[in-house]
């Protein structure tokens, strides 16, 4: 049966594409390395394009789909990138036509069987599959680690997508039907102020949710704990994400 696409993001796209933390670099040059041409590139779930657009200092076109209109439309435009609404299991590319396949944070919402089917088609012979995820945030300071926890699993807990377990456990227990290949451990890292991190806070679907359902942000009363902890709303503190890889060939 074809899996409804549950559009999570719509309603804080604009924040999604302001406060979504960037990709290392190293991440990569690690795909551009794997790839024995550089024609083609789609980036599936692209979102507002946080991975498409260092994918084009790699690729001579990327092709950056998303089933949200919203996210499309809060893209930057390149040159090199070809934005468009589209689902992860009907690309509308030709086949044999991609010499690799990136997927950001997104695997978990498509209709695994159907995607790769498509994948399948669309990715050149012995081409790259790379999917990938970033874990639960990390905040520089114990106390205030603790309090990010808490509002994770307590404050917003009951209001997580089901899917959003395969996120927590990198990928682990999802079917990945390719040769795989072994990628380099890599993390994401920032210094950001309190607002910064309060707007990455507001992108994540179940804030949303709960703002649907409650009518309020749960940010508002979490902002007023943390701050006289922060150090001040200029202080910057470092904040992590492990990424979690999964790469194959066909």
């Amino acid at each position: 049966m074809k899996k409804k696409f549950n559009d999570h993001f719509s309603k804080v796209a604009a924040q999604y594409a302001d406060f979504r933390p960037y990709y290392p670099a190293a991440l990569f040059d690690w795909l551009g390395a794997q790839c024995m041409t550089h024609e083609c590139v789609w980036d599936c779930g692209a979102g507002s394009g946080q991975a498409s657009i260092p994918l084009a200092d790699y690729f001579s076109s990327v092709h950056a789909t998303d089933a949200s209109a919203s996210q499309i439309a809060q893209a930057h435009v390149h040159p090199r990138i070809h934005y468009r609404v589209a689902s992860a299991e009907d690309s509308g590319l030709a086949s044999h036509s991609v010499d690799l396949i990136t997927v950001a944070q997104a695997l978990h919402w498509f209709d695994l069987d159907r995607f790769y089917a498509e994948a399948q088609r669309v990715l050149k012979p012995s081409s790259l599959i790379a999917a990938w995820s970033y874990g639960m945030i990390r905040v520089e300071g114990d106390e205030i680690d603790a309090a990010i926890q808490h509002f994770y699993r307590h404050t917003i807990g009951a209001y997580w997508p089901p899917e959003r377990r395969h996120v927590e456990n990198g990928y682990r227990d999802l079917d990945f039907p390719f040769q795989l290949i072994d990628p380099p451990r890599l993390s994401m890292r920032v210094h950001w102020t309190l607002d910064q991190l309060l707007g990455y806070l507001r992108s994540w679907s179940a804030s949303a949710r709960y703002l649907s359902a409650k009518g309020k942000d749960p940010t508002i009363n979490f902002a007023i704990e943390l701050l006289p902890a922060w150090g001040g709303s200029e202080h910057r503190r470092q904040i992590e994400w492990p990424l979690s890889i999964r790469a194959g060939r066909t």
